[in-house]
């Protein structure tokens, strides 16, 4: 899908065709797409780099262009790891911008809502300013979500004799894996990004950037941590599925062992031999009564040592 943003004076619109301080949003683009893109100037290798799920953030300098790659998250719950990330390329090519990605993402929504009151596509190198930090508040989104979610997997496991949640919980230590990779990716694309000056025709450029980068720092730590408490918290689970395992084979044993009482009772006194008492009038009763005593004291005895 293709789709071309132009600022003008009633504010964002989308137009049907190419013009100068224009932005061009491409999600997963045909071959068709793909051509007019090489039309406009695009080089195919950057359009491939875009598209491949496995390229690192990283830019690419020239005199004509300035290619940038950032690796952003989005949320797949039907996939087994719920939280990925992938690429979005960025050429800033001549007057205009074009943003090449895979998936759609939510990253756009506040730039084409009207977000950013500054926001004009003609300012090439704020709106890739814009991008980042709408990426770097994705991040911290989806990681509160994560948060979220590992707290309602916390309270299963608490009662839990089974391996289902230990493994949603390792569904989200991969997608902080990933998190964790990619950040640090872009962090160090950012720098370099600061470093070549690219952004500091405009002092709010400058100070824009500022607040990317610490943005990103957040999300940075805000991953550690919760991988740091995500891997605790799955050994510590581990050991309280263990426990819980024990406790209900204890039960167990001790109901087999409760139950079992009035069996032997009755096992002995059902033998074909001669056993003291067998012709006395209460002898039914009295067996029935061995039964229940020794039974309510095996159970009184597996109630103190907490069996059950």
């Amino acid at each position: 899908m293709l789709s071309i943003y132009k600022t003008t004076e009633q504010g964002l619109e989308q137009i049907d065709t190419m013009a100068n301080g224009a932005w061009v949003n491409v999600i997963d683009p045909t071959p068709e797409e793909m051509e007019k893109l090489v039309t406009w100037g695009m080089d195919m290798d950057y359009i491939n780099y875009s598209l491949d799920q496995d390229e690192m953030a990283r830019m690419e300098r020239d005199e004509e262009y300035t290619f940038i790659l950032l690796r952003i998250p989005f949320h797949h719950p039907e996939s087994d790891i719920p939280y990925i990330t992938a690429p979005l390329g960025m050429m800033i090519l001549g007057n205009k911008i074009i943003t090449v990605c895979r998936h759609e993402s939510d990253i756009f929504k506040g730039l084409l809502n009207g977000k950013y009151r500054q926001f004009k596509t003609g300012k090439r190198y704020r709106l890739a300013l814009y991008i980042f930090l709408e990426t770097a508040a994705r991040y911290l989104n989806l990681l509160r979500q994560i948060n979220r979610a590992t707290e309602l997997v916390e309270d299963k496991l608490q009662k839990s004799t089974r391996n289902s949640e230990v493994l949603e919980l390792l569904k989200f230590q991969k997608s902080l894996t990933y998190f964790a990779t990619a950040l640090r990716s872009n962090e160090v694309m950012m720098e370099r990004v600061q470093k070549t000056q690219l952004f500091n025709y405009y002092e709010e450029d400058q100070d824009l950037l500022e607040d990317v980068l610490t943005e990103n720092q957040q999300a940075i730590q805000m991953t550690s941590i919760a991988a740091e408490i995500l891997a605790g918290m799955m050994d510590a689970f581990a050991s309280i599925i263990s426990n819980n395992l024990n406790s209900v084979m204890k039960a167990l044993a001790a109901l087999t062992i409760i139950l079992n009482m009035p069996t032997i009772v009755a096992s002995f006194y059902g033998m074909n031999v001669a056993l003291p008492g067998e012709s006395h009038p209460l002898a039914f009763l009295t067996v029935i009564g061995l039964s229940l005593t020794l039974t309510a004291g095996a159970t009184y005895i597996f109630y103190k040592r907490d069996w059950f």
